[in-house]
């Protein structure tokens, strides 16, 4: 596996120090043919220097240099310049007056339109970024010298020379990069090849004095299992008896601690019972407000001389629901330790309107505004007053978290998504979110971020009691933007 993996990298190297080598070649031949104009442009810069020089001789004498050099020897590379007559192109574009490998063109004008073997306008192409750049490498087919008109790729640069309006040029035809990189290939393989090999050899070898050490400690290994093997036998029976003896000590101890466990168990039902009556209470707390901030309101409209027969009766209608809803808590929690309950159908938003009745003053009066968005259709056949008790737990931390940080403009917003098979309901609110990790952690017994007297951490936790275990649905808690979400989902038919 060792060699396997080996020999396997080592190609997938050699192939990437190949697509290196390629690049880097390309780029190499560029920065030749660059150099090679460069070179050629600076000659032509001295002349026009020289004083007892005209333009004309210079012209001539340049053409003569630039038809009768090639910079690469055993290369079929090339000098050839156009004349430009028209920066605009078309077909009076320019007059070629060097090119040794088309003498056939040498001063006639030629056209931007014309299209290599490809069909690609190069001329064109090149003039187009000369405008631009003042130079262009170019890629085209085109005839190569010494050969029966074979058409080959060519990679050229152009350079404008504006002192003479001409464009100068240099290519290098892509089979002869190509041969150097055979070149290059076929030696990185037989170094490669070589390499690897070697390397094999010493793997097996390396292989075959690990199995021979192997054998040796094998059995080495061999003898020492056997000595434990008998110890184990011996130490075995020895547990045979030992564990006969703990049998009997076990039934003994398990029926001197059944009585203990009568009384565990006498304990835990008070236990539950206490947590009963603590949840009543923490349930109380807000009903028990609403009917303070009801009878408030009563005795002011009263000795303002303003209550009449109207506000009377529905001040009343709102307290016989406050105490309605405190006489189903005590059912409700009894319930919930009971395994007999009843489901009942009912729509998402009768729901809502419910538990909203109870708390509507307190949000009221502390200017909490709340948005609910809830189709009126949607229904579920689940623990009515299980899901109004987890709404009004929600609820409540909302508001009490509102009221605690002071939140400027505090919002309550409600909404649902029915799916094929569940419906979740989404309570949020723009009071800085859950600051606590993990986030789960509020839903633990007895956890509160606030003071005793303000909570005693059981509404969440009794809420996800009541979700995930006798509902079948799913709690969760998640930090938005500037608040808190809360998502109850709970199946359309809970079985």
């Amino acid at each position: 596996m060792i060699s396997y993996f080996y020999v396997k990298n080592t190609y997938d190297d050699f192939e990437k120090q190949m697509e290196n080598f390629v690049h880097e070649y390309y780029e190499e031949q560029k920065r030749i043919l660059k150099k090679e104009i460069d070179t050629v442009i600076d000659v032509l810069n001295y002349n026009l220097t020289k004083v007892d020089t005209n333009e004309k001789e210079i012209k001539e004498d340049a053409i003569r240099l630039l038809n009768n050099i090639s910079f690469q020897e055993n290369k079929s590379n090339y000098y050839f310049v156009y004349d430009i007559l028209d920066m605009n192109g078309g077909d009076n574009f320019a007059r070629l007056i060097v090119n040794p490998n088309r003498p056939d063109l040498l001063g006639k004008v030629i056209s931007t339109n014309y299209k290599d073997a490809n069909g690609k306008k190069f001329r064109e192409e090149f003039l187009n970024r000369i405008k631009v750049k003042g130079e262009s490498y170019t890629q085209y087919a085109y005839k190569k010298p010494n050969t029966n008109d074979e058409i080959k790729q060519k990679l050229s640069y152009f350079k404008y020379y504006e002192n003479w309006n001409w464009v100068i040029a240099v290519g290098v035809y892509m089979d002869d990069i190509e041969k150097e990189i055979k070149k290059k290939r076929e030696a990185l393989e037989k170094t490669v090849r070589n390499q690897v090999g070697q390397n094999i050899v010493l793997f097996v070898m390396f292989l075959s004095i690990a199995i021979l050490i192997s054998i040796a400690v094998s059995q080495k290994i061999d003898e020492v299992l056997k000595n434990y093997q008998n110890k184990v036998k011996t130490k075995a029976q020895e547990l045979e008896e030992l564990n006969q003896n703990l049998e009997n000590k076990v039934f003994y101890e398990v029926e001197k601690n059944r009585e203990k466990e009568q009384l565990l168990i006498q304990k835990s039902k008070f236990i539950a019972l206490g947590e009963m009556i603590s949840n009543i209470a923490h349930q109380w707390r807000q009903p028990l407000s609403e009917l303070s901030s009801i009878l408030m309101y009563i005795k002011f409209k009263h000795s303002m001389g303003l209550l009449d027969d109207e506000t009377m009766n529905k001040k009343s209608r709102e307290a016989d629901k406050v105490l309605e809803f405190m006489s189903h808590t005590i059912d409700d929690f009894r319930n919930f330790f009971m395994p007999k309950k009843e489901k009942e159908e009912f729509t998402l938003c009768s729901m809502i309107d419910s538990v909203m009745t109870i708390v509507a003053s307190a949000l009221e009066n502390n200017n909490i505004n709340v948005t609910i968005d809830v189709n009126e259709k949607i229904k579920l056949h689940t623990y009515l007053n299980e899901y109004e008790q987890v709404l009004l737990n929600i609820l409540k931390n909302a508001k009490d978290v509102l009221i605690e940080k002071k939140i400027e403009n505090p919002k309550i917003f409600i909404w649902a998504k029915e799916e094929e098979f569940e419906v979740t309901l989404y309570i949020e609110d723009n009071g800085g979110g859950v600051t606590v990790e993990p986030k789960s952690k509020i839903f633990e017994p007895y956890f509160t971020t606030r003071d005793d007297s303000d909570g005693t951490g059981i509404g969440l936790y009794m809420s996800k009691i009541i979700v995930d275990k006798n509902m079948k649905g799913k709690l969760f808690v998640e930090n938005i933007n500037d608040g808190a979400r809360f998502s109850i989902s709970i199946p359309k038919e809970n079985k």
